[in-house]
């Protein structure tokens, strides 16, 4: 009865450590279709939220190819609760380069927006061995404010060094992960 009761309790016990490590063990995701929302700020870094495929949260950095950060950077860094990985996002900001705002002239307000692809790499943590392509939409939209003085008193002020009155800006996506 006493190596009955042993043995039972050892395979419970290895059952229970089974089930334990598989339920608060970190693994790797699967990999699959994520979603991507992104709050960008007027420096070099934001707040992001991906779901789907990935489920976790936190902040971007943009950088440059070295991993230095740099508002005008065409890599950025996504640091969530679960690890980090990088984003070469080379191909979208080119497109963005030549982006040319819609204005609205009686309004003062002016906009742009487009999609290009982001690929994903350098991955740590939960992430290591990330890979994929997310395409990534960006919008922005701003009201510019007039010329209270001057030649061109009342008109707007669309001019680089003019502060906008309100701007909204959103960075989206879809696109596939996977893990190696």
């Amino acid at each position: 009865m006493k190596v009955v009761k042993a043995t039972l309790g050892v395979a419970m016990l290895g059952s229970l450590l089974f089930v334990c490590s598989a339920a608060f063990g970190a693994t790797t995701p699967a990999g699959g279709v994520v979603k991507v929302f992104a709050t960008p700020s007027n420096g070099a870094s934001g707040k992001i939220v991906i779901a789907g495929a990935i489920g976790d949260f936190g902040k971007t950095l943009s950088i440059n190819k070295n991993g230095k950060t740099n508002a005008n950077g065409n890599y950025v860094k996504i640091t969530l609760t679960k690890g980090t990985f990088e984003v070469n996002s080379t191909t979208l900001n080119a497109k963005f380069n030549h982006a040319q705002p819609t204005i609205n002239k009686s309004t003062c307000s002016a906009w742009f927006s487009g999609t290009g692809p982001v690929s994903l790499l350098d991955g740590t943590g939960l992430y290591t061995g990330i890979s994929g392509t997310v395409s990534i939409t960006e919008t922005f939209v701003f009201i510019a404010p007039r010329f209270t003085s001057g030649k061109d008193k009342g008109q707007c002020n669309f001019s680089n060094n003019s502060q906008p009155l309100s701007q909204y800006s959103s960075i989206t996506g879809t696109g596939k992960v996977k893990f190696s």
